[in-house]
């Protein structure tokens, strides 16, 4: 006798990137983390937290992480009620699934993209629907009007880094009977986001991570912008102390130093247009990518050797297990350093 849900026992579990236990030794570009440290202000913030004694460790949380939510709301110019802040944009992602989709409810998403959505969905039990791409990187047979529950739309999409353009994800609000969930995990690299059409259509919801931008991966912070009564229904639904007080202090302090968060970020993408145009010196396929990491194809299609080459010579980048992507890798772009040494190595690969 099984006493797991049949889904549950059937289901394949999401697999994450390789993290080797001797880091230090790799130079690692598999799982899009920033090269660059947080803000010194978030050690400061954290040692501040955390007190000669560590006692503030022993009494819970704010519950409501009301002092994030008030600064990304004077951040990003919304009211804090149409802000949540979670243990990671994932947290968000899955409760927005929770509240919105039921048994067998239809949860869309683009393929390739983040293929978490799939797992999420089906977790729940809910219906997984996807939507390929076509050459000119638009969805291929996205129906007049979609009438599923969810539909998640990663941009800049993860693992191609092409972004969409606002016009047309405005004309996907327009078309989704439910929740267009923009999932703006890398915009911090890109021309533009979608946070006016949270203002604009009820239907729209933009999740954000720290992971990328704000080099927080090791702390686990995402939020969700969306109108106060999805606020409120994901409010229900999360763990009521679900960031610790350490992440929370973490938090308030990379939010506040922009100065640094814009120089991170610049940095990263004069290394990246740098990188992209190296690679197509020497004959590679690059996609132009918005986000902090590139798909990039050899001359033979062969992404798995390009991989094997690299690993080889202690360098991690992320090989999709999808046959749609087996022609390339993406890499995350590294300091200036790092991607020297990767394109000398791609170049000794051939």
């Amino acid at each position: 006798m099984s006493y797991l849900r049949p889904n549950i026992a059937a289901m394949q579990g999401y697999v994450p990137g390789f993290q080797p236990d001797d880091v230090a030794s790799w130079i690692k570009l598999n799982t899009n983390e920033n090269p660059y440290p947080p803000s010194p202000r978030v050690r400061e913030a954290i040692l501040a937290e955390l007190g000669s004694d560590g006692a503030s460790l022993r009494t819970y949380p704010s519950a409501s992480s009301q002092l994030l939510r008030e600064e990304a709301g004077r951040l990003y110019g919304f009211d804090p009620s149409w802000i949540i802040m979670a243990n990671g944009s994932d947290e968000v992602l899955n409760n927005l699934i929770r509240a919105c989709a039921g048994q067998g409810q239809d949860v869309g998403y683009v393929h390739p993209s983040y293929s978490y959505y799939a797992t999420l969905a089906e977790i729940q039990g809910a219906a997984v629907c996807t939507y390929g791409l076509g050459d000119d990187f638009r969805i291929e047979a996205f129906p007049e009007y979609y009438h599923g529950r969810i539909f998640f739309l990663t941009t800049p999409n993860s693992p191609l880094g092409f972004a969409f353009p606002l016009d047309y994800i405005e004309d996907l609000a327009k078309n989704c009977g439910g929740l267009l969930v923009v999932d703006e995990a890398y915009a911090d690299f890109a021309e533009c986001n979608a946070l006016e059409l949270v203002r604009k259509y009820d239907n729209v919801v933009v999740t954000r991570t720290l992971s990328k931008s704000y080099a927080l991966a090791g702390m686990r912070l995402g939020l969700a912008i969306a109108r106060p009564e999805i606020i409120a229904a994901l409010d229900k639904i999360r763990d009521h102390y679900n960031l610790d007080r350490l992440a929370q202090a973490a938090c308030i302090a990379a939010l506040k130093d922009q100065e640094y968060f814009r120089d991170s970020c610049r940095k990263i993408i004069e290394t990246r247009e740098w990188f992209t145009a190296e690679l197509l010196k020497i004959g590679y396929g690059v996609i132009p990518s918005q986000g902090n990491f590139v798909f990039a194809s050899p001359a033979d299609k062969n992404g798995q050797r390009l991989y094997d080459g690299l690993y080889a010579r202690k360098i991690l980048v992320r090989l999709l297990s999808d046959p749609l992507l087996a022609h390339g890798v993406r890499i995350s772009i590294g300091t200036r350093s790092e991607m020297e040494k990767t394109l000398a190595a791609i170049k000794e690969i051939g």
